[in-house]
């Protein structure tokens, strides 16, 4: 359209701008309240009407143009002071970080946040306690005697003062026992430690979930529905499971829940060998002398507890094949059932 500015022009002046002052005065020229763009906008009123519409569109058009070109080059002039800012050795504190990749929370993290949901929606409580602790609270307690193979420095770490690096968070529901008043209903997450061989299923440090319920008249059926509801809750799919009889000294009777295989759908692999199944939850009814032993009464109060290897979970719900791999910096999730 005649009178008008040619956008090429436009676009080759923002380029040829060679730091931000000479291209704050392309700005001011072209997009200022006294610039030609806003004069020649000002000027429509003398423009004959037939033609004034199509006018104000170019203008306009012209208006976008120079808004872009002022912006991209401004945009490149920017990161070229900056990168000769670097060169030069002087960095300006005040200016925006550059994006950088966000972390991610650890699977473990992930599924215990899970977990704590689903149990305090339940009505139980987070209970915790040392990771060091002494032999009553590990052991005697938990109806482990003296000549019980648990006991032995092959199984388990000692301090020099005799003092045990936790086995099992079971530890934290003699505690629970002894300072609440039943009904209780707790559930004890945290870390364990375990004198092991490290291989691609065992690990000397490991994390462990426990729960306790102590109330009136408490069955293996309430024990039996509350397992199977977490697995659902966990797996995010209802799985085929079963129970075994099992034997702990803190639980009678003592039971093993065992789940469907996720890795082959329970047809047998090397990973369930061959059975189909993967024990994963191990529990029962609390045994009587361990409930007198926290001084409760176990002619009027029953309860279940039961304990699993976190990051045995952790592993069948994101199909980890290797424990080892939870501990490495590298771990990237490749799947998850």
């Amino acid at each position: 359209m005649t009178g008008l500015p040619e956008a090429a022009s436009i676009r080759g002046e923002a380029l040829a701008c060679t730091d931000l002052l000479a291209l704050e005065e392309f700005r001011l020229r072209w997009l200022g309240k006294k610039g030609e763009i806003t004069g020649l906008l000002k000027g429509l009123g003398a423009v004959d009407p037939a033609e004034r519409s199509a006018r104000g569109a170019a203008i306009n058009a012209l208006r976008d143009i120079a808004q872009t070109a002022w912006e991209a080059r401004k945009a490149e002039l920017e990161v070229i002071a900056e990168q000769a800012a670097l060169d030069a050795g002087w960095i300006d504190v005040t200016a925006p970080s550059s994006a950088r990749a966000a972390g991610r929370l650890h699977p473990i993290t992930v599924l215990l946040e899970e977990v704590i949901d689903h149990f305090t929606g339940l009505g139980f409580e987070v209970a915790s306690g040392p990771e060091i602790e002494d032999e009553f609270h590990n052991f005697d307690a938990l109806n482990i005697p003296k000549d019980h193979p648990a006991r032995d420095v092959w199984d388990t770490f000692y301090t020099d003062r005799r003092e045990i690096p936790r086995t099992h968070t079971s530890s934290v529901q003699i505690r629970a026992m002894q300072t609440r008043k039943p009904p209780i209903r707790v559930i004890s997450p945290g870390r364990v430690f375990r004198n092991e061989t490290i291989d691609a299923t065992h690990h000397a440090s490991f994390n462990q979930v426990e729960g306790l319920l102590v109330d009136r008249h408490v069955t293996v059926g309430h024990l039996k529905h509350t397992l199977e509801t977490l697995v659902t809750r966990i797996m995010g799919r209802k799985l085929e499971t079963r129970f075994r009889p099992a034997f702990y000294p803190f639980v009678e009777p003592g039971l093993d829940l065992d789940v469907q295989c996720v890795f082959c759908n329970g047809v047998g692999c090397s990973i369930c060998k061959g059975s189909g199944y993967i024990e994963l939850i191990p529990g029962g009814l609390v045994h009587p002398k361990v409930l007198a032993s926290c001084g409760l009464d176990p002619d009027e109060w029953q309860g279940f507890a039961f304990g699993m290897g976190f990051d045995r979970m952790v592993m069948m719900r994101y199909g980890i094949d290797d424990i080892r791999r939870l501990y490495d910096g590298r771990l990237q999730l490749v799947r998850q059932f």
